[in-house]
């Protein structure tokens, strides 16, 4: 099977960002999936007296939802984002790291991204490893499971913000814009992701929505594992 869909990564910005994407975008999901953006009751902000002493268990941060997004340089082709995950702060051991970090989470990313000169659909799930939460703004990262044209194992960045008032949710994808720095992942391709890393939502929804659960950062456990 071809690993990209389109033309080689040394084109100019447009057909490099539709090679990319070919390569990169992913998931099977339904229609009957999509789901209208939600709004959230306003509450009051909190004091800071309130979030110092806040305890860490009262809130889980939580993103889900399913939207086809339009993106700018191929408003032609069909983009899906499909998201459920949930944190679950300083649950995952790393080198360095025995408490792990407060922003380990676990879920599944699905994305799919048809490309109708070529009458080709790439996709892939992935397992959620990091989310952050900032208002009705959230970042995570996921490594990428079972795909048709993308490297199992790659790690990909995407954020997504709540539709309020009239306006649509968003996404933001790893991928979707040029990543200049010249950097490399641990297996030599060019813009590895770290996690949570991903830039801004850039992309409106056109269909569907996404409910963002914001919760502070966790502090510290006293207790090591």
């Amino acid at each position: 099977m071809r690993r990209h869909l389109t033309a080689p990564r040394a084109t100019a910005l447009v057909a490099g960002t539709a090679a990319l994407l070919a390569g990169t975008v992913s998931a099977s999901t339904a229609a009957g999936d999509s789901r209208p953006g939600e709004r959230s009751e306003q509450r009051p902000a909190a004091t800071a007296g309130a979030v110092a002493g806040q305890d860490r268990g009262a809130a889980t941060a939580r993103v889900k939802g399913s939207a086809r997004i339009h993106f700018t340089l191929r408003p032609q082709d069909t983009i899906r984002f499909t998201i459920d995950a949930t944190s679950a702060p300083y649950s995952t051991p790393r080198p360095g790291l025995r408490t792990g970090l407060p922003t380990d989470a676990r879920g599944t990313l699905r994305y799919s991204h048809y490309i109708p000169e070529l009458g080709k659909t790439g996709w892939a799930v992935a397992e959620v490893d990091c989310l952050s939460t900032g208002g009705k703004t959230a970042t995570i990262t996921a490594v990428i499971k079972k795909t048709n044209v993308e490297r199992v194992g790659k790690r990909v960045g995407i954020s997504f913000q709540q539709g309020e008032n009239g306006a649509p949710s968003r996404a933001g994808f790893s991928w979707g814009i040029a990543n200049a720095d010249g950097g490399t992942d641990s297996d030599g391709e060019l813009g590895g992701t770290g996690t949570c890393q991903a830039p801004a939502p850039f992309a409106p929804a056109v269909e569907g929505g996404y409910r963002v659960t914001h919760a502070e950062v966790p502090p510290i456990p006293t207790t090591r594992p």
